[in-house]
């Protein structure tokens, strides 16, 4: 998992994101699955809004 400093529910996003990067990296290689990659990267966007905003919002907590 990378490093980032912050909370556990952004260390989650992270770990949760990362784990989508790996499933789609497996899957890349594999026919007809075109659907599901883009499922899963629709999912790794939304994962990564929420994360943007939890970094913002514990930014603004620390300022």
């Amino acid at each position: 998992m990378s490093y980032e400093a912050g909370s556990p529910q952004c260390r989650g996003l992270i770990e949760a994101k990362e784990s989508l990067i790996r499933a789609m990296n497996s899957l890349g290689a594999i026919e007809n699955l075109d659907h599901i990659q883009k499922n899963l990267r629709d999912v790794y966007n939304e994962l990564e809004q929420i994360h943007e905003s939890r970094r913002i919002k514990e930014s603004n907590d620390t300022n």
